[in-house]
C-alpha cells in the first residue's frame, strides 16, 4: 500500500505542480509583455490621473485597456487582485513532489556511492540546504548591488558564476538526474522567495499607504516598486532554465553525460538568452530597444553546441570476455541472466517501474533498444548502479544488441 499511495501522491502533486506553474509563468510572461508594450498616454484624463503607460488589446471578443501607474494610483475603487498564490502553490507542490519522489527514497535517487558515499538522511538534508543557500547568496547579491541597470549587470555576472558553481557542486554530490532537478529547484526557490519576501511585501506597503487616509509620499514609495520590478524581471529570466532542469529527467543522455555539469549550465544559459530575445522584442517593435535577434542566435548556438558535443560516436564498448565453451555473450540466455541479476527488482510484474517489464523473452525483444541505450550508451541503468553492474556486463549488453538482440 505504501508504494501505491506514494505513486498516487506523485501523480496528483505533479498534476497540481504543472497547473500552478502554468498559471505562475503565464502571468509572469503576460506582465513582462505588458511592461514592454505600454505607451505613454496622450489622453489628458489619463495623464491627470498619473497613468504612466497604457495599451489597448482585444481578446475573446472584448477590448481591454490596461493602465500602469509607476508608483501607485490616486485611489483603488474596486477589488484589488494579488498575484501570489500562483507562486506559492507552485513552490509548495514542487517541494512536496521533491519530498515524495526523491527525499522519501533518498537511498535510491540521491545516493550514488561512486560520487558520495553518505547516508540517505544526510544526502536529503544537504539537498534541502542547497535550496536555502542558493536563495541566501542570490538575495545578498541583490541587496548589495542595489537597483538600476549597472546593478542588474553586476547581479547577472555574479549569478552566472553562482549557477555554474551550483551545477558543478550538485553533479559532484548527486546522480545526474537528481542534480539537474536540484539546480532547477534552487532557482525556483529563489523565484518564489522573491515573491514572498520582496514583491508582495513591497506592494502591501504601497497599498497600506494609499488606504491609510494620510498624505502619500510617492517618492518614498517608489523604491518598493523598483525592488519588486527588479526581482520580477529576474524571475522571468529564471523560467526557461528552471523548466529545462525540471524536464531533464526525461533525457538520460543529458543528465548522464560525462560532463553533465557543463551540459546543465550551457542549456540553462541558452534558455536565459532566448528568454532575453522574447523580453526585448516588444520594445524593439516600438523602437525603444535594439534588435534582440543576436540574443536568440547566441542561445541557439550554445544549445546547438551541446547537441554537437553529445552526438553519438562510433561504438567503443570493450569486448566482453568469452566464457569457456564458446562465445555465449550475445545469447538470449546470457542477457536473461544479466536482466535477472540487475533489472527485475524494478522491472517485473504489474508494478514494474514506468510500466517497463523485462521478465519475459518477448519483453526483452520489445525493449531491446531501450535496454541498450540505458545500459550501454547513457549508462543510467541500473539506477546509480545499485546492483554493481560491471563494465564487462555492459559490454555484453552492447554486443547482444549489435548481434540483433537474440532472446532464444
Amino acid at each position: 500500500m505504501e508504494a501505491y499511495l506514494i505513486d498516487w501522491a506523485g501523480v496528483l502533486l505533479r498534476w497540481l505542480h504543472v497547473v500552478a506553474a502554468i498559471a505562475w509563468i503565464g502571468s509572469s510572461f503576460y506582465f513582462v509583455f505588458l511592461d514592454n508594450n505600454l505607451l505613454k498616454p496622450t489622453d489628458p484624463v489619463l495623464i491627470e490621473r498619473g497613468v504612466d503607460g497604457a495599451m489597448w488589446a482585444v481578446h475573446g471578443g472584448g477590448f481591454y485597456h490596461p493602465q500602469k501607474y509607476l508608483v501607485a494610483p490616486p485611489r483603488i475603487d474596486s477589488k484589488l487582485h494579488w498575484f501570489y498564490w500562483e507562486s506559492y502553490t507552485t513552490w509548495l507542490s514542487g517541494f512536496a513532489l521533491l519530498a515524495v519522489s526523491y527525499l522519501w527514497h533518498a537511498e535510491v535517487y540521491l545516493v550514488d556511492p561512486a560520487r558520495m558515499d553518505w547516508s540517505p538522511a544526510l544526502a536529503g538534508a544537504v539537498a534541502v540546504g542547497l535550496l536555502v543557500a542558493f536563495w541566501l547568496v542570490y538575495d545578498l547579491t541583490c541587496r548589495l548591488a542595489g537597483v538600476g541597470p549597472r546593478a542588474d549587470r553586476l547581479i547577472a555576472a555574479v549569478m552566472l558564476a553562482v549557477v555554474a558553481g551550483a551545477c558543478w557542486l550538485a553533479t559532484t554530490l548527486y546522480p545526474g538526474r537528481a542534480a539537474f532537478l536540484l539546480v532547477g529547484a534552487m532557482l525556483a526557490t529563489a523565484m518564489s522567495a522573491n515573491v514572498l519576501f520582496w514583491i508582495i511585501p513591497g506592494q502591501r506597503k504601497v497599498v497600506a499607504a494609499l488606504t491609510s487616509g494620510q498624505p502619500v509620499d510617492r517618492a518614498a514609495l517608489a523604491i518598493h516598486g523598483q525592488r519588486g520590478k527588479q526581482r520580477s524581471v529576474h524571475n522571468t529570466y529564471f523560467t526557461l532554465p528552471v523548466l529545462f532542469a525540471m524536464l531533464s529527467n526525461h533525457w538520460p543522455a543529458l543528465t548522464g553525460a560525462e560532463h553533465n555539469a557543463a551540459v546543465l549550465f550551457a542549456m540553462m544559459l541558452g534558455g536565459a538568452l532566448i528568454r532575453q530575445y522574447f523580453v526585448q522584442r516588444h520594445g524593439y517593435k516600438l523602437g525603444r530597444a535594439p534588435n534582440p535577434l543576436p540574443w536568440a542566435l547566441a542561445g541557439a548556438a550554445i544549445i546547438g553546441g551541446v547537441i554537437v558535443a553529445l552526438a553519438p560516436r562510433p561504438a567503443t564498448e570493450a569486448a566482453a570476455p568469452s566464457p569457456a565453451g564458446g562465445d555465449a555473450t550475445t545469447s538470449g540466455a546470457t542477457i536473461q541472466a544479466l536482466v535477472q541479476r540487475h533489472c527485475l527488482a524494478c522491472h517485473a510484474g504489474e508494478g514494474a517501474m514506468k510500466g517497463v517489464r523485462l521478465d519475459s523473452a518477448e519483453a526483452l525483444r520489445a525493449h531491446a533498444s531501450a535496454i541498450y541505450q540505458q545500459v550501454a550508451v547513457t549508462r543510467q541503468m541500473p539506477l546509480n548502479n545499485a546492483t554493481g553492474m560491471t563494465e564487462a556486463e555492459r559490454a555484453a549488453v552492447a554486443a547482444w544488441f549489435r548481434a540483433g538482440a537474440p532472446v532464444d
